[in-house]
């Protein structure tokens, strides 16, 4: 899950630029949690912990650049991409370490490619993996990948986006590789990718990819507390 903040004064700019950061990012497929502030005081008041920082320079009050500043203060390491009507701020953005800079009105265009070059970034750095073995051979399994294990005896198949691998594991060793890594075990059977959970009832998770995965009766309040969790 990503999490994204839109700090724009401006409030249905603010709107225009959310809706078109989650049009992408649905198209790709990665789940997304993004809020809106309308001014740099909100944006430093919240506890939240965000990957991505859209931030609008032009503000009145708290500018941009001020409130980037007192933002890194706060122990923010994410990605900043500032957001201005005017390019004569591009020199000082350096000055808060941004990752990118972009004059308004944005085009869909430009924003899908920072976008795209963002998302590599952060998945670059929180690239977790485990060790599998298929075939006598060591293989690396890249958790981003994987929208679900599901388990069949002592066959694991991990289900990604354009193939299933399979391989031999204990379900009680696979769990406990997977423990603080966005994974839960729904069912005897299952064990989801909270990333890729896009809705839910007390039946099914239905993921992004449009696939539902049944939940357990008695596991379901355990599974709720999880998404919970994951998303603060």
């Amino acid at each position: 899950m990503i999490s994204i903040a839109v700090c724009d004064d401006e409030i249905l700019v603010c709107d225009q630029i959310a809706k078109k950061i989650r049009t992408f990012l649905e198209e790709r497929q990665i789940p997304c949690l993004i809020r809106q502030f309308n001014s740099g005081k909100e944006l430093l008041e919240t506890s939240e912990q965000f990957d991505i920082v859209f931030l609008d320079i032009i503000m009145e009050e708290l500018d941009g650049m001020q409130t980037a500043e007192l933002f890194r203060q706060k122990s923010f390491d994410g990605i900043l991409i500032f957001l201005s009507s005017s390019g004569s701020y591009v020199f000082d953005a350096y000055e808060v370490e941004a990752f990118w800079y972009l004059v308004k009105p944005v085009s869909e265009e430009k924003m899908k490619n920072v976008l795209n070059r963002a998302v590599q970034k952060i998945r670059q750095v929180s690239k977790d993996f485990i060790i599998v073995t298929q075939q006598r051979q060591k293989k690396k399994l890249f958790l981003s990948d994987i929208y679900y294990f599901e388990i069949r005896g002592r066959m694991i198949y991990a289900h990604q986006s354009e193939e299933i691998l399979e391989f031999y594991e204990q379900i009680g060793l696979l769990e406990q590789q997977l423990l603080g890594k966005g994974f839960f075990r729904c069912h005897k059977s299952y064990l989801v990718n909270l990333n890729y959970v896009k809705s839910y009832d007390r039946q099914e998770a239905v993921l992004d990819n449009g696939e539902r995965i049944i939940i357990a009766r008695r596991r379901y309040d355990a599974f709720c507390q999880k998404i919970l969790d994951f998303l603060l």
